[in-house]
């Protein structure tokens, strides 16, 4: 019974965000409400098991890790902003959190955007071991040297640097498009996975 209630359940929710696509209602905004709320309160709840229960109490308090205890109230320093007397403390672990975050993703960001890139640009001989291997290599060669040449404004584009340019623009908005198409085929996924809820879970028209 209460597998078909909740079935019923997502079947109103899903068809009054749907409603939207019309006009915005008030049963959009109430589904919308509701939604957010749940999604803020089980956010909350998962927050407190995950990391308060797991990673503080259990820790500290049974497992007598006391050295946790510096990090747990160094963390209790965001709750100053709630104190307006106070509200200058969160600096401290907010200048931690960025310091460390900053120092952790660099070298990734370093390695993924820079290294890679450079790495898949350079062509060997290996390059051409295959025709797919080529026509790949060739192809990111040309697309990283044209962008490249396409945002060098040091330089006046005539001749061949302004065939390159637009060679470069060429590539950009393949790359542009590719993204774009991407995020759309991700909406869609989500669009087709609500339409087999409906069709499959609450009509039954699909097997």
């Amino acid at each position: 019974m209460w597998n078909v209630v909740g079935v019923w359940i997502g079947a109103f929710f899903t068809l009054a965000i749907f409603s939207f696509l019309f006009r915005d209602n008030p049963i959009y905004r109430v589904a919308e409400s509701i939604y957010v709320g749940l999604a803020l309160g089980y956010g909350l709840a998962l927050s407190i098991h995950n990391i308060f229960i797991s990673k503080v109490w259990v820790p500290i308090f049974q497992n007598h890790q006391w050295l946790l205890l510096i990090p747990a109230a160094i963390g209790i320093l965001y709750f100053a902003q709630l104190i307006p007397k106070y509200r200058w403390l969160i600096r401290i672990p907010m200048a931690i959190l960025i310091g460390s975050g900053v120092g952790l993703g660099m070298p990734r960001i370093i390695q993924a955007n820079f290294l890679a890139q450079m790495q898949y640009t350079v062509i060997t001989k290996h390059t051409f071991s295959t025709l797919s291997l080529a026509i790949t290599g060739i192809l990111i060669f040309t697309g990283v040297i044209t962008t490249l040449l396409y945002f060098f404004f040091s330089a006046r584009k005539r001749g061949a640097m302004k065939v390159a340019s637009y060679i470069g623009i060429i590539f950009i908005m393949v790359g542009f498009g590719a993204t774009f198409g991407y995020t759309v085929m991700g909406r869609v996924a989500l669009l087709i996975g609500r339409l087999q809820f409906l069709l499959r879970d609450w009509l039954h028209l699909i097997p």
